[in-house]
């Protein structure tokens, strides 16, 4: 993360992302690119050697390794033009809208650097403007380059002969090969859970080791959901030699894109728990990493490095943003649904932004879309969504699947495929009519089947519609996957306006009235809660995992009425509508019977 800017830009679905970097970076904001798809790589790795005029030379889908290196070409191409945005920068002269102006203009106001800038743009021209300049010339950093791989989305490939190849040719492994071989210096996100084979995998390249200066080029991100999870996977990489340098925390369901519920644990005390322990996590893994270093016979660190520990899901205002400062110790935060609100930094087509502008709070919704059988938030009025239904309206149900990155089901097949393909759904549909179930149960059974849908084409259209690039398939239809907290923003935003509504100098929220990000995510956790256990086949086990997750909830909501006397910028009012929110949450909690018979 840039030492300048304490936000990142995660992840947005596939695409969304996709070349954020090309867009920020050079104004010192870090943002994280998916390396996912590597036919969309293949596409935007065209479209800006074009855009530059670099020759470009196609890796074809036969080539041995294409998927490892479209990736490494991709990101050595980006970091290329990165580098020279920074040095054509660098070289702009201090003038109004000028790249360099808005560089240091962005920086927050606490900043030591902007204090610089604006001493120096009140001296008179001369050599001591032009000497303290060019000092600010030589501050002047891109933002980090980072990826993310969703760890268990690894299927296995085959050769052009249907032979199945070796455990490194999988999905993810091949991603983490491509940015490996990458120019970078930068972090790999690993997200989702956890895959020993990927895992293994990262101690056979040496950037993720320390060099004779005890630095390391590629660093390790995990995207955890409770200090447990830290610990455990943590403790598992530093066996391997390997360094964790940042816990990036998120919300389980305040979050875009795939909701990960804890089991009622709060965001809050998750984040108390990490600062009251964050000293022990550090020694406990650096013990352990300079252990296998030594085994392995390779230089360590001169020095225990830093683990950074930030968060990001549901974030909405300044007085948040530096709440989780002042008072968890955080390194950073991550802001991604409001950034789909601005063209200047993400890849959203023209009419999905337009409805995205005006939507409602009730357009915004969890759902079941997704083939990994976990909920994923969803936008009730994108043209997927429409697809989706007018697909089961005339009885074909279901997607073509061309691209297989989320194949997993061998109910019906020896080979894999996806849930949302119009293969797996027509023979789900078939079994369960078989069944002679309830009607209410089958219904219930049906839906979950049907809302299933294509995430790898619907995650990636929106880069090339708004790119004008070749559509994959012919297939035009957008997901996207805001977190709910996107229902407070409305209308379109320049990069300077988002930037300035995170450091508290504007205030871009619509009228909506925003409970305050901890109660949103408490009542989500809620809504959660009652719709799972109204399920009608629930197992003993499960009538019992919900009643844990109820008391832990009816704990998070104490630990969040201990914690209001250290909201000190909120204002009174604000405190009380807290206080009325709590209590209405821990009446609705008490209401909710689970029988665990």
């Amino acid at each position: 993360m840039s030492v300048l800017h304490k936000f990142h830009i995660p992840v947005l679905g596939i695409g969304y992302s996709i070349d954020t970097p090309v867009k920020v970076a050079r104004y010192s904001i870090s943002s994280v690119v998916s390396i996912m798809d590597d036919e969309l790589i293949e596409k935007m790795r065209k479209y800006y050697c074009d855009s530059i005029n670099e020759v470009y030379i196609p890796i074809a889908p036969s080539e041995a390794d294409c998927r490892a290196k479209r990736i490494t070409a991709y990101l050595n191409l980006i970091n290329r033009i990165i580098n020279t945005q920074v040095a054509v920068l660098r070289m702009l002269p201090f003038e109004e809208e000028s790249d360099i102006v808005k560089y240091f203009e962005l920086l927050p106001d606490s900043s030591v650097i902007k204090a610089k800038y604006h001493q120096m743009i009140r001296l008179e021209q001369g050599d001591e403007k032009t000497t303290a300049e060019n000092e600010l010339r030589s501050i002047i950093e891109a933002g980090s380059i980072d990826v993310n791989i969703m760890a268990k989305v690894d299927k296995m490939n085959s050769d052009a002969d249907g032979e199945l190849l070796p455990a490194e040719y999988s999905d993810a492994l091949s991603a983490l090969r491509g940015y490996a071989n990458s120019e970078l210096n930068s972090s790999i996100v690993f997200s989702a859970g956890y895959n020993p084979r990927l895992y293994n995998y990262i101690e056979t390249f040496k950037d993720f080791f320390p060099d004779g200066n005890g630095n390391l080029k590629k660093r390790i991100i995990l995207k955890v959901s409770d200090y447990r999870s830290a610990l455990v996977q943590g403790k598992l990489l530093a066996k391997k030699g390997i360094w964790v340098s940042e816990f990036r925390i998120e919300s389980g369901l305040n979050c875009g894109g795939h909701a990960f519920a804890t089991e009622g644990f709060l965001l809050g005390p998750i984040l108390e728990e990490f600062k009251n322990k964050r000293s022990e996590l550090a020694s406990e893994i650096y013990a352990l990493c300079v252990a296998a270093h030594k085994d392995k016979g390779i230089l360590s660190f001169l020095e225990r490095p830093d683990i950074k520990i930030t968060v990001q899901g549901g974030i909405g205002t300044s007085d948040e943003n530096d709440f989780l400062f002042e008072h968890y110790r955080v390194d950073g935060t991550g802001w991604g649904s409001p950034f789909l609100l601005v063209p200047e930094a993400t890849n959203v087509d023209d009419q999905t932004l337009a409805q995205l502008a005006i939507a409602r709070k009730e357009d915004y919704y969890l759902s079941q879309a997704s083939p990994l059988g976990v909920p994923f938030n969803n936008f009730r009025n994108s043209s997927a969504e429409t697809q989706r239904k007018e697909r089961v309206d005339k009885k074909r149900p279901g997607s073509p699947c061309y691209k297989k990155y989320l194949v997993s089901n061998t109910e019906f097949t020896e080979a894999p495929i996806c849930t949302a393909s119009r293969q797996y759904q027509q023979l789900k549909i078939k079994q369960l009519k078989e069944k002679e179930l309830p009607t209410e149960l089958l219904e219930s059974m049906l839906n979950d089947v049907i809302e299933k849908d294509c995430l790898c084409e619907g995650l990636t259209a929106p880069a090339l519609l708004k790119d004008g690039l070749p559509l994959s398939h012919k297939l035009s239809a957008v997901t996207i996957c805001p977190g709910p907290n996107l229902a407070y923003f409305s209308g379109v935003f320049s990069l300077s306006q988002m930037v300035s509504h995170i450091y508290g100098r504007i205030n871009i929220l619509n009228s909506l009235k925003r409970p305050n990000m901890f109660i949103n995510e408490l009542n989500l956790y809620i809504d959660y809660l009652k719709k799972e256990v109204q399920k009608i086949d629930l197992t003993p086990k499960q009538k019992k995992y919900y009643q844990s997750f109820k008391v832990n909830l009816i704990n998070g909501v104490d630990y969040y009425k201990q914690l209001m006397p250290y909201l000190k910028h909120e204002a009174e009012s604000h405190i009380a509508s807290m206080k009325d929110d709590l209590r209405i949450a821990l009446d609705s909690l008490n209401k909710l019977e689970i029988s665990l018979a």
